[in-house]
């Protein structure tokens, strides 16, 4: 259940924030002082006609019954200075639990803001996971304001008007299901937020430099320079207290000092002043504060406090803030022209924006960059993202006219899901490069589970980016080469290359350099062939490279690339030139400009000049990218072609599978959880009964940080729930019992100690036992196994279960990451799953094309669809159960870890056989 005694900060539309918290007991005389600042007009709209709120009634509205009511407060300042400035609430009706009453009261000031929209989804979010379907409001007719509040909301709206005495009243309900409609309309209020907040970081008139310093050499001297030396379009004002010039600009004590409020204030003084600062700026209405200084949460427990500080005043004034600890921001574009940072490169303007968590290294892209002639459109060190964050700045960069591109460099992700959201509907119109640091392993977890053994770690951030259309570069440098080759051509409409070269061995090269890269290198058709013979030299090559032979002319380039990019069969072009003989570099970069212009469109050309001189500048005015090396060409035009690919399928859909029953399953995971919590022992009906859910749907609820992992019987009825299906099964105390159950089934079975551990490791399995008295006698052999293993406390419970013949053995398994949420991974199972690894892993939630994509991704499909005669297996039935997974753990997200191992992929009709499981269950 969500906790809805959480605070937060909520962003509103003009990208100030206020701070939404329940209202409590203690709010009586802020709720009383709001009261004195509301007009009449207002008042009476909140309650149809007059009322007076006095000290003896305003308990009514801050003393609730939780069990049928709730409200909450969106307040500004902090700590003593905290006023409410408005309230919403929801009260049950009594005779129908399902319905409630809300309404909401915005003091006039603050009316217009989008404060009384996100309180109204707040509570209408408490009322869903209360059990409420519809909330119902009576706004009167003339109430403009609250009326289009609830057409926009977002929800389903119904409505009837009615004449009362001397006036008209609407009556208003909301139902409470979260449509589609909803999240789009929520997501696009986030995004405008986000563009509202940000746009005053990247286009003030006028900027206020704290910190401002006479010696260029200061961080605050130095960005006051660059912003006076970079051409910035508006009005710089440097604050110094001791000084009353700053290089040769009249400077100012403070900001109250300066001619003009700011519209973005950069903070470059000790940490331990910057507070003040920020109070200083709130006060005079200042919202975008960039704070360069360090001595925060970088900086040990007493920095982080001061972080935790600092954003508290930061919230109390509603105001943003980019850093701490940064390098500053940049807008590089003509009309604005601002270095709000500490590095003397500023790039020409161009299409690219650029956001960086390092600043240090945001020193070192700037100046690559500059070399490469790669102009930005706006660049952000966004440090310690005490506030703005990358998802902030991408919801910016997602509809910004003057961006193309946007390139990251990331070390942590702070909400990987909300990442995952914005960048699928970003990438699908602007390419996303990034490069994240921490692949190795050096930091995964100890895990228990294959799947969590396999999925920590740096496999989880693959996953993301692999479903949001994220172009994941190695290095620095592939990420600009990425970016030049997207800055200047188009995506390609395929993966066929076409290869033209003068010397031979670069061209070899460049060929297995795209076959690796995921690209091909396809046999040029005859007419084709037959046209580049008519000018080319009976020496050359005419296959796939076409090798010109050193003699080649600037005229012979032109004209062969001409016939390979109106070639049907070729998708990009890929030209090599070494100089050789006398044929001049710049006359060939000249002729390939030209004959650029000739081609589709839709046809991309690079280049690699492996010449002393460099890219010639022919090019670099032609835009067409060059490379100094064929593989890094061929690596840069790999990834966009799995962009292209990316982008040009459809988002898929998720599944909702048929004949689920999650409440069911959620009252064995609760009961488990509660039992825990008690401190039980994993004995009696947990280890060997069926987990009915008669017998735990009124099981207490657990605390936080529980987890357990389930007993045999409970994780069955778990997947049960939701229609997995098992190989039949029975949990045994005795060797005799076991025995029994052999015969009863009449097949021969598996044995194995029903505790989640890994059987094999222990010697507690035994396949293929076709009698009762094997049976007998395995039970007695894994006891002892145990016994010898210092493992007896596993010896109390045995599964006997029917053996699966035939299918292809699989593994489906769960990992819960505390940053991604959960994981899910499919793949060649068995006991040598880790040591293979040929597995596909993907978060949830998982569309349809997700799902193909991670069996598409398997070195064992074939072993799927048929190999060297062997039937094809039922990809449908595999494809349904990670469907059904993935509604499980999106539905319970107490389920930490899973494995299902083996999977038997039975022929195709047949269906699938889940035979062991695990699972882990943990208070989310």
């Amino acid at each position: 259940m969500v906790d809805h005694g959480i605070e937060h900060d909520h962003v509103l539309p003009d990208g100030t924030t206020v701070h939404v918290r329940p209202i409590r007991p203690d709010d009586r005389e802020r709720l009383l002082a709001m009261w004195e600042r509301t007009s009449e007009r207002s008042r009476r709209a909140r309650f149809l006609g007059p009322f007076l709120l006095t000290p003896q009634n305003v308990g009514r509205f801050t003393d609730l019954d939780p069990s049928t009511q709730f409200a909450v407060v969106a307040t500004l300042g902090r700590g003593e200075d905290e006023r409410v400035v408005a309230v919403a609430r929801y009260a049950r009706y009594e005779d129908e639990p399902t319905h409630a009453e809300f309404a909401a009261l915005v003091e006039d000031a603050e009316q217009g803001r989008g404060i009384g929209t996100a309180l109204v989804r707040r509570i209408a979010h408490a009322a869903l996971e209360a059990g409420v379907e519809t909330l119902t409001g009576e706004i009167l007719a003339d109430n403009a304001r609250m009326l289009n509040l609830v057409r926009d909301v977002g929800l389903s709206y119904r409505s009837e008007r009615e004449d009362v005495g001397g006036g008209s009243i609407v009556r208003a309900d909301l139902g409470l299901e979260l449509s589609e409609n909803f999240l789009q309309v929520v997501a696009e209020d986030e995004r405008q937020a986000a563009e509202a907040a940000l746009r005053r970081f990247f286009h003030p008139d006028r900027v206020a430099v704290v910190g401002a310093s006479r010696d260029r050499r200061a961080i605050g001297g130095l960005v006051f320079d660059n912003l006076l030396r970079g051409g910035f379009q508006g009005v710089v004002y440097p604050v110094n207290r001791s000084s009353d010039a700053v290089q040769g600009v009249a400077a100012y004590p403070s900001l109250s000092d300066c001619p003009a409020v700011p519209d973005l204030v950069i903070v470059c003084v000790p940490a331990e002043h910057v507070g003040d600062v920020v109070d200083e700026a709130g006060g005079l209405g200042v919202k975008a504060v960039c704070i360069v200084s360090a001595g925060f949460s970088e900086a040990g427990a007493e920095g982080q406090q001061r972080q935790v500080d600092l954003m508290a005043r930061a919230r109390g004034h509603g105001l943003r803030i980019v850093g701490p600890n940064c390098m500053g921001l940049m807008n590089a574009g003509d009309e604005v022209r601002m270095n709000g940072t500490f590095s003397r490169t500023f790039p020409d303007a161009g299409r690219l924006a650029f956001s960086s968590q390092s600043g240090a290294l945001g020193l070192a892209v700037l100046d690559h960059a500059q070399d490469l002639g790669l102009g930005i459109s706006t660049f952000v060190s966004v440090g310690n993202k005490a506030d703005i964050s990358g998802n902030d700045l991408l919801l910016y960069w997602e509809r910004d006219p003057d961006t193309d591109v946007v390139l990251l460099y990331l070390e942590s992700f702070g909400n990987p899901r909300k990442f995952s959201r914005i960048a699928r509907r970003i990438s699908r119109e602007k390419p996303i490069v990034a490069v994240k640091s921490g692949r190795t392993s050096a930091g995964v977890r100890a895990a228990s589970s294959h799947t969590a053994a396999i999925s920590s770690g740096d496999v989880a951030v693959d996953a993301l980016f692999r479903q949001t259309g994220v172009i994941r570069t190695d290095t620095l440098e592939e990420l600009f080469d990425v970016a030049a080759l997207l800055s200047s051509q188009p995506l390609p409409a395929g993966r066929r290359v076409a290869i033209l070269t003068n010397a031979g061995g670069p061209g070899i090269l460049a060929a297995d350099a795209c076959e690796s890269n995921g690209l091909e290198v396809p046999t040029l058709g005859d007419a084709t062939r037959e046209e580049l013979l008519t000018f080319l030299p009976a020496e050359a090559g005419v296959n796939n490279p076409v090798d010109m032979i050193a003699s080649a002319s600037a005229e012979g380039y032109g004209r062969a690339l001409r016939v390979l990019g109106n070639a049907d069969e070729v998708d990009a072009v890929l030209v090599i030139f070494i100089p050789a003989g006398t044929t001049d570099t710049g006359d060939v970069a000249t002729a390939l400009t030209e004959a650029r212009r000739d081609l589709p469109a839709d046809v991309p050309v690079i280049s690699v000049f492996m010449s002393a001189r460099g890219v010639p500048a022919e090019l670099a005015e032609a835009r067409i990218p060059s490379f100094a090396f064929p593989e890094d060409a061929a690596r840069a035009l790999g990834r966009v072609a799995r962009y292209a690919d990316w982008r040009a399928r459809p988002l898929g859909a998720v599944v909702t599978p048929e004949g689920v029953d999650p409440d069911r399953a959620r009252a064995v995971v609760e009961a488990a959880l509660a039992s825990a919590a008690a401190g039980g022992d994993g004995s009696g009906k947990r280890l060997l009964g069926r987990a009915h859910a008669s017998e735990v749907t009124d099981a207490p609820a657990t605390e936080g940080g529980t987890a357990t992992w389930l007993a045999a019987a409970e994780a069955e009825a778990v997947l049960d729930a939701y229609g997995v299906t098992l190989a039949r099964s029975r949990v045994v105390a005795t060797a005799s019992e076991g025995a029994d159950v052999q015969a009863a089934f009449g097949t021969p079975v598996a044995v194995k100690v029903a505790a989640p551990i890994h059987k094999t490791d222990v010697g507690g399995i035994r396949l293929g036992l076709g009698s009762p008295a094997e049976v007998a006698e395995a039970i007695e052999d894994i006891t002892a196994s145990l016994e010898q293993a210092g493992m007896a406390e596993h010896a109390g419970a045995f599964l006997v279960q029917e053996m699966v013949d035939g299918g292809v053995e699989m593994v489906v398994g769960v990992s819960s990451d505390p940053s991604f949420g959960p994981i899910v991974m499919t793949g060649m199972g068995g006991t040598l799953v880790e040591l293979l690894r040929d597995v596909s892993v993907r978060i949830t939630p998982l569309t349809d094309v997700d799902v193909d994509d991670m069996l598409d991704q398997l070195r064992m499909k074939p072993l799927l669809t048929g190999f060297r005669g062997s039937d094809p297996a039922d990809v449908g039935a595999l494809k349904d159960l990670l469907h059904r997974i993935n509604a499980m753990v999106e539905d319970l997200p107490e389920i930490a870890e899973l494995d299902l191992n083996p999977v038997f992929v039975l022929p195709e009709g047949q269906g699938v056989v889940a035979v062991d499981v695990r699972m882990r269950v943990a208070a989310p």
